[in-house]
């Protein structure tokens, strides 16, 4: 059977986009609270300043931006008399989406947000986090925090139905003394809403927010580590040069389940210049040992089994290889600097320089 590259290309990216999904998340809080200011900080995109939410009740709209795989539904008249409408028209739509089959548009998580400057819960506070923690994970987040003075002890007596508190700045400032207070808290904050939201929405809270390279990279080895196995199930085959073609698109999906897991939206065109940059040695390398060990599988009995040992084996370390090597890349790139993803040629080059360097399979 001929193997279409560009075709290859193409279903993976769209497997790895759909595997991906997204995280959908209730930002609540009374305005002035710095819920936007703590958007901005933590996910890609400055989602809180496009402007183009969609109305989803009269106090709610939810925010959304194309390549980012987040969508935040921020709550508002909190402060307001007339709270319980609102708290009561957040809880239809929350009940409703609860019920689509796709849990793709389900709400996950939710982020109640109390500023440390009040130095109080508001009644409107208290009932929607009471409300959300019937149907998910609530997490009570201090906004501002500059000084806690037991603040945070208080809010978590009050809110006892959140999973945690946590106290959060989002922007770096300086004191009417000259002392800089730097931002704190937001990796704390991915780390928790990670463990709380679903395992199918982690890919894409790990894609949509900027804060935590480490939590790109943690996910990003799941999918290096899934595809290894799976590589050395296929190269294990006892049917001779089976493992040559289906190899290449295991290692094809697994650059592109990872490229999109740190956030970046991988193109056919990017995807195939990764696979040039790595040169002969992606395609050379995997085949190469795939016809020494599919010549093994042709002797009868013990060779057999040895031929699908030594295939299966060294399709994983060949896979683990080239995966642990992409996700060295994006983690030393996206470390280098945060506010800015790296540019497509700057990964490719990078990516085969890794694959030059010697190591061992062994």
């Amino acid at each position: 059977m001929e193997f279409n590259l560009a075709e290859e290309v193409r279903r993976q990216l769209e497997e790895a986009l759909r595997k991906r999904g997204r995280v959908n998340i209730v930002i609540a809080g009374r305005s002035g609270v710095g819920k936007s200011t703590l958007i901005n900080a933590v996910f890609q995109g400055n989602l809180a300043e496009t402007g183009q939410g969609r109305p989803v009740t009269q106090s709610a709209r939810e925010y959304t931006k194309e390549g980012i795989p987040v969508a935040l539904l921020d709550t508002r008249g909190l402060e307001m008399e007339r709270y319980r409408e609102t708290v009561e028209q957040l809880e239809r739509e929350v009940q409703s989406r609860a019920q689509d089959p796709d849990a793709r548009n389900h709400l996950h998580i939710a982020w109640v947000c109390v500023s440390e400057d009040s130095r109080r819960v508001e009644p409107g506070e208290s009932a929607m986090a009471a409300m959300l923690a019937r149907h998910m994970p609530v997490v009570a987040i201090i906004t501002k925090a500059r000084a806690d003075g037991g603040f945070r002890d208080e809010v978590q007596k009050l809110l006892p139905m959140a999973r945690n508190v946590v106290r959060v700045r989002a922007l770096r400032e300086q004191d009417d003394e000259g002392h800089v207070l730097e931002p704190r808290g937001l990796v704390e904050l991915i780390d928790l809403t990670m463990q709380l939201v679903p395992e199918g929405q982690r890919d894409a809270l790990a894609a949509a927010q900027k804060v935590s390279v480490a939590q790109k990279k943690a996910r990003a080895r799941l999918i290096v580590a899934g595809a290894a196995t799976t590589a050395a199930l296929t190269g294990a085959s006892p049917i001779p040069f089976s493992d040559a073609l289906v190899l290449v698109p295991i290692q094809i999906g697994m650059l592109a389940s990872v490229s999109a897991t740190f956030g970046l939206s991988p193109s056919q065109l990017f995807l195939t210049t990764l696979i040039s940059a790595a040169g002969g040695g992606f395609m050379a390398t995997v085949s190469g040992q795939s016809i020494v060990s599919g010549l093994l599988k042709f002797v009868p009995g013990a060779g057999t089994l040895a031929g699908a040992l030594i295939s299966g084996t060294t399709a994983a370390s060949i896979t683990t290889i080239f995966g642990e090597a992409y996700v060295s890349v994006l983690t030393r790139l996206f470390e280098r600097d945060q506010e800015r993803t790296p540019s497509e040629q700057e990964i490719a080059e990078a990516f085969r320089e890794e694959l030059t360097r010697p190591r061992s399979t062994h």
